[in-house]
């Protein structure tokens, strides 16, 4: 059985791995030289370990930026002789990195007109991104605390701050679309004689990022609404059309004047967040929220939250920093993050799954996203949680500690995956880790 007892940070996974013996095909063995000189297939492994392998994905994005086709196609050879998409969690880790390179490339001037060598490669660029079921999606969150800790340490934080109201409205802003609602449901019904009125609101199920469903938010309103009957629990589902690329500012003023109405009868008001703030843009917009057309829509969603006075917010989310715009920084902290899925995954599903498959398609898509996109189109813009703990401050909310109550779920979550996987508190935030690294933070907060 795991200790939660923090460990001391071991040396990133990714590092650790030689990478004296790259797995290839014949095509790839027998592939011309892109030009004389330049490494041999057999005489890659010395390219093989991962710092070698992120140093070359670093040169490789230079050299794009600045538009020197012929080493970018001289190291993207190499990347897809050393990186193939089926090898270690190291080499698949560096292939996402190369395709997202390759997409770049493809966008960028003169180096568009020079990928044969790419062509040569057989590449599949192409991320295919799985429709899940209700059931499939249930299933996949549950195979790892990436998620599953967000789920029960935000659901603990709800039950204590929703105790003795009769009415609870959940605002759920939730990347796994309301895959934690049930386990809530299930906790209020055993919690209550008579359990409150729950009312669930959600925007308007987003397709522009993985996992999707493959079903209308309508309908799986209607299977929530149906699970809670069956636990006697009474249940209104409603969906907001809002969206994250206006702040969810449609949804705000829809909140406001809800609560205004329902405020005194004892209604309370829960947001919960759960890795979909860092879609928002940065960006500054005008005519977004009408009482503050000077702050970026991340400001002023907080600010507009504020204004609602909640009876608490639950801040979820990756602990990264993906926001730098210069690509090649990006590419430092994504490939420095993005090992940890990567390396999990080689402890919970076996090669070849469907799971694996669709674990790493949604990896690969974030990869894509960071490297290959700017402007609006670029919307994986993690922040770590120290930057969302000073956002939260500014707005003027305080932070609030997570109760034993929290802690004991979340150890007791954690016991059900591998070793590997712990937990820390810093200041009154929990800290999901993986090896001593952080990985996913959750937050408490109450209007200051």
């Amino acid at each position: 059985m795991m200790q939660f007892t923090e460990a001391p940070p071991q040396p990133f996974t990714h590092q650790m791995t030689p990478f004296s013996n790259p797995t290839m095909n014949k095509s790839q063995i027998h592939r011309t030289r892109p030009w004389p000189g330049f490494p041999t297939s057999k005489s890659l492994g010395s390219f093989g370990d991962a710092n070698c392998m992120e140093q070359l994905l670093v040169h490789c994005a230079n050299a794009i930026e600045s538009n020197d086709a012929t080493l970018a196609q001289q190291i993207l050879w190499v990347l897809n002789n050393i990186a193939p998409p089926d090898g270690d969690s190291n080499q698949r880790l560096a292939c996402g990195f190369l395709r997202a390179l390759i997409a770049r490339a493809a966008k960028s001037g003169s180096c568009k007109l020079q990928l044969a060598a790419l062509a040569n490669a057989n590449t599949n660029l192409a991320i295919d991104t799985h429709r899940f079921s209700v059931i499939e999606l249930a299933s996949f969150v549950d195979l790892t605390p990436w998620r599953r800790f967000g789920f029960t340490a935000a659901n603990a934080a709800i039950l204590e701050a929703v105790e003795g109201y009769s009415v609870i409205h959940i605002v759920d802003l939730s990347l796994t679309h309301c895959m934690q609602i049930p386990t809530l449901i299930d906790a209020i019904a055993n919690r209550h004689e008579v359990p409150p009125l729950v009312k669930l609101t959600v925007a308007t199920a987003i397709d522009d990022f993985p996992p999707t469903l493959d079903l209308s938010y309508e309908e799986l309103g209607s299977k929530l609404v149906n699970f809670a009957r069956s636990k006697n629990v009474m249940m209104e589902f409603r969906v907001s059309p809002s969206s994250y690329k206006d702040g969810f500012a449609t949804l705000i003023e829809e909140i406001r004047m809800q609560h205004l109405v329902y405020a005194e009868s004892g209604e309370a008001l829960v947001v919960n967040c759960h890795m979909m703030l860092h879609y928002i843009p940065e960006e500054s917009f005008e005519s977004c929220y009408a009482f503050d057309q000077s702050s970026s829509l991340r400001t002023m969603f907080l600010k507009g939250l504020r204004s609602l006075d909640p009876t608490v917010v639950i801040l979820v989310d990756e602990d990264a920093d993906l926001t730098s715009n210069n690509m090649v920084c990006r590419l430092r902290s994504a490939f420095n993050y993005l090992w940890i899925p990567y390396d999990t995954m080689d402890t919970f599903l076996p090669h070849g799954s469907k799971q694996r498959q669709w674990y790493e398609a949604d990896i690969c898509w974030k990869i894509e996203n960071v490297i290959a996109h700017e402007g609006l189109q670029r919307v994986e813009r993690l922040e770590p949680r120290s930057r969302w703990v000073q956002r939260m401050r500014n707005a003027n909310f305080r932070g609030v500690s997570f109760g034993e109550d929290a802690v004991s779920e979340v150890k007791t979550m954690l016991d059900e995956h591998a070793a590997g996987w712990g937990l820390k508190k810093e200041e009154e935030d929990l800290v999901l880790t993986w090896k001593g690294h952080n990985v996913v933070f959750a937050t408490a907060w109450l209007p200051a």
